[in-house]
């Protein structure tokens, strides 16, 4: 075996970025990775979906990388699965249709095929596989959402909620203890072009 593999799956940011090849990224410039992200083939993020008032204004000076213009904003340690779609809501506003970020905290998971469109999404959230999140939804921290799950826009999901259905309804609460649960450190590692196995 070549001590350099050729090239691998992902490839690895500075900040420890696990990014897919195949994964599909649209305006880079306005994603903001926290660090020690998985994002896995076939994701899709919607970064050119950008906030469009400001620009009106000053045409000089929206281009010089505002912080305003970030899309998307994910924290660290979250996991994208394979085909999941981050866009951010857009709606009208003051009469122009707008794009609002899409903001994520630290250790939040999102299963495959699930499409995400909410405000913001707390800490140590776990969504599973084909999740519709709709536009300008708000998921506070601790939260599980299970499979096949349709959240309306506008929803508020209170933290340590378990939710369930389409529509959406709070099932049930995370149980105290509960919380070791949502650390996704051991599934980082075991993603990579060096994966570790997972420990049992």
């Amino acid at each position: 075996m070549s001590r350099r593999p050729p090239r691998g799956e992902y490839i690895e940011t500075d900040t420890g970025n696990k990014v897919a090849r195949k994964a599909t990224l649209v305006g880079t410039q306005n994603i903001m990775l926290g660090g020690k992200t998985v994002i896995q083939p076939e994701v899709m993020i919607r970064g050119d979906l950008i906030r469009s008032i400001q620009s009106s204004s000053s045409s000089s000076s929206s281009s010089s990388g505002t912080p305003n213009n970030t899309a998307v904003a994910i924290g660290r340690y979250c996991f994208l699965s394979r085909a999941s779609c981050l866009r951010p809501p857009g709606r009208l506003y003051k009469g122009a249709f707008t794009y609002m970020p899409l903001r994520m905290g630290d250790h939040v998971f999102v299963g495959p095929s699930s499409v995400i469109q909410a405000a913001s999404i707390g800490s140590h959230v776990y969504i599973g596989a084909k999740v519709v999140v709709g536009e300008f939804a708000i998921i506070k921290d601790y939260v599980r959402v299970l499979d096949e799950t349709i959240i309306p826009p506008n929803m508020v999901i209170p933290s340590f909620s378990i939710v369930a259905g389409q529509p959406a309804r709070v099932i049930g609460e995370v149980p105290e203890g509960g919380h070791e649960a949502f650390e996704l450190r051991e599934l980082y590692k075991t993603v990579g072009n060096n994966p570790q196995p997972a420990a049992s």
